[in-house]
């Protein structure tokens, strides 16, 4: 009998070959072995405490930084979605929030409550638990400067708690284990007018929306900026910003993010990507590194 037969009992779902395409901001890719969908906290803890040691396992967001490869992903494929993921409360000047909580809608509730320090969060189209991870940031705002702790599951199911500190967190990376599954968050914010707050994440929505192409099927930025340089200048100056490449170009709108431009595979995408590394890298000999993250296995 194999893994996929013998699945530990859960309240959730569990989905087997389930495709993912439809689950990213990029539209492509193949399915999941198994997507998991569970019913709250406590039902993915235990699953993971049942689950073989030898299955993959992977997390999946709300799929705004992911490129799914055409051959699917191996394991299992967890999805932390609804209520009991996405709650967002507010206590003082703490704001905790679920994982699948969207980071703009935690800006919007520290907002609401009269906490600034988040405003950033608002330009972030991703989730608290991909914001963990990577310490995501935008506008001159990390992660890290409004994170107080987090806690989540291991792989073999055992809670968890991280404070600040224990992140070791630099540009675009925590030293936090990759298998932890971050199920909450608790951000501090600072005392401020609601409606400042509010107006400064309209003016960073504003912008967002003038110079990021937020209405096509893309991703957030391709690449890390390098020190001493931006990403999008380099990919604008090596020439693709607009070429087609397959299915895929490199925005005309932002040179730093990739598109679906109708009917691109993740090979396309993902071919694109590198693409254009190898040619920075002759032309600067600068060699920009991935901020999308790419799963799963090539067609």
């Amino acid at each position: 009998m194999s893994w996929r037969e013998a699945l530990p009992a859960v309240r959730g779902r569990l989905l087997r070959d389930e495709p993912l395409g439809s689950f990213t901001w990029f539209r492509v890719g193949g399915a999941a072995d198994v997507l998991f969908l569970p019913a709250d906290p406590q039902d993915l803890g235990a699953f993971l405490q049942a689950l073989p040691q030898n299955v993959p396992v992977t997390v999946l967001g709300v799929g705004s930084n992911v490129i799914v490869r055409d051959g699917g992903v191996e394991g299992v494929v967890v999805r932390l979605a609804g209520r009991p993921f996405g709650a967002i409360s507010v206590e003082g000047d703490l704001i905790v929030a679920g994982a699948g909580a969207l980071d703009a809608a935690v800006a919007k509730a520290a907002a609401k409550a009269g906490l600034a320090g988040l405003e950033f969060y608002a330009g972030i189209p991703g989730t608290v638990g991909g914001a963990l991870t990577m310490n995501a940031g935008c506008y001159g705002g990390e992660t890290k400067d409004i994170l107080v702790r987090a806690w989540g599951y291991d792989r073999r199911g055992r809670r968890v708690d991280y404070d600040l500190a224990d992140f070791g967190y630099t540009y675009r990376h925590s030293q936090a284990p990759a298998d932890i599954i971050w199920v909450e968050a608790t951000y501090r914010g600072t005392p401020d007018e609601p409606d400042a707050v509010a107006a400064r994440i309209a003016e960073i929505t504003a912008r967002r929306e003038t110079t990021q192409p937020i209405r096509e099927k893309t991703g957030g930025s391709t690449f890390k900026n390098p020190e001493g340089h931006s990403s999008w200048k380099l990919v604008d100056a090596a020439g693709w910003r607009g070429k087609p490449h397959g299915g895929a170009m490199f925005s005309p709108l932002h040179a730093n993010f990739m598109i679906n431009t109708g009917e691109a595979t993740a090979a396309d995408l993902e071919g694109l990507g590198e693409a254009v590394r190898a040619d920075v890298k002759a032309r600067t000999g600068i060699d920009l590194q991935w901020e999308i993250k790419r799963l799963g296995r090539p067609a």
